[in-house]
């Protein structure tokens, strides 16, 4: 097993600092299908479960400088003025608010701050983010910008971090990721999702592990253990960003697959281990979670940050 060394230099605490911006509130109407309330609810469990190593931090906002590393100006200056078309909006998911742009900023620079500290830590964990539909010149999928992507330009250009892999397991496929990053040998993007579901319109990964519908947790898990050391070799990488998207859950209303809670918290055992195998840090962001019932969502998140602080604790002793 390779050992981690931070960018400072020195060998991992046993700290793992975790970022929130759930004080930030989006008006949403009434009936809207976005699980908002689920962000609050993940970080009163986060400091209800009294997780050693943890600690806990507001996300800073991203930039304009940052943001437009990956975004184009014209659609940030839309975005933070309130001109985007009725289309474009319908296509986001979201009414504007200035509350959105503030929030949507909040998450990226969350993310941002995560990666900064797993690759100093060894790892971190935004409890947003994973907002990887969002395209340079435009958002969509309940994702206003790309902070994934942000955040590995804000690493490159800060040279924190020369290569990147992104392993996106959440159920659907990160399009507007996999389309930043079209072609760009420093930053390997892998994907495991559903093949017929949204968006209907797929990118092209560097490596995309696509399921059928209702796929099971030996099927899904499969993909993961057999498509993760082909990411991580191809990608020979500084960092991971992890999009540990609880949408595969089999109750969750978007998600069309037949994942269980356990087959979760396996996907991450397994994404944490061969991190951990090669030395290689691991910045955590949540990603999608549709369920019935938003303590599932939750629930599922969870697990996801116990293991990973977990993982800290062990990597400092």
């Amino acid at each position: 097993m390779k050992s981690f060394t931070g960018i400072s230099g020195k060998p991992p605490g046993s700290l793992m600092k975790i970022f929130f911006s759930d004080h930030l509130l989006v008006p949403l109407p009434e009936g809207h299908r976005f699980p908002m309330p689920k962000y609050a609810l993940l970080h009163h469990a986060v400091v209800t479960a009294h997780l050693p190593g943890v600690e806990l931090q507001p996300a800073e906002p991203a930039s304009d400088d940052q943001l437009l590393l990956v975004h184009n100006a014209d659609y940030v200056d839309k975005l933070i003025n309130g001109r985007l078309s009725e289309k474009e909006l319908r296509r986001i998911g979201f009414p504007w608010s200035p509350e959105l742009v503030v929030r949507s900023r909040y998450s990226v620079g969350g993310t941002i701050c995560t990666c900064q500290s797993a690759l100093e830590e060894g790892y971190a964990a935004n409890l947003a983010g994973g907002t990887h539909h969002a395209y340079p010149d435009h958002g969509e999928g309940y994702c206003v910008f790309n902070d994934v992507a942000v955040a590995t330009r804000v690493l490159q250009v800060e040279r924190l971090a020369s290569r990147v892999v992104i392993l996106d397991l959440d159920v659907h496929q990160g399009n507007g990721t996999a389309a930043v990053f079209n072609g760009d040998p420093t930053v390997f993007t892998f994907s495991v999702h559903g093949a017929k579901n949204f968006p209907f319109h797929k990118e092209h990964s560097d490596l995309d592990l696509a399921l059928p519908d209702g796929s099971d947790d030996d099927v899904f898990l499969e993909a993961v253990t057999s498509g993760l050391p082909r990411a991580l070799q191809r990608a020979q990488a500084d960092l991971a960003i992890y999009i540990a998207g609880a949408d595969p859950y089999t109750e969750d209303r978007l998600g069309r697959l037949s994942i269980t809670k356990q087959g979760l918290v396996e996907r991450d055992r397994i994404v944490f281990e061969q991190c951990r195998a090669i030395g290689l840090p691991v910045a955590v962001v949540m990603g999608g979670g549709y369920a019935l019932e938003v303590s599932d969502v939750v629930d599922i998140h969870l697990q996801t940050i116990k293991l990973a602080a977990q993982m800290a604790v062990s990597a400092g002793n």
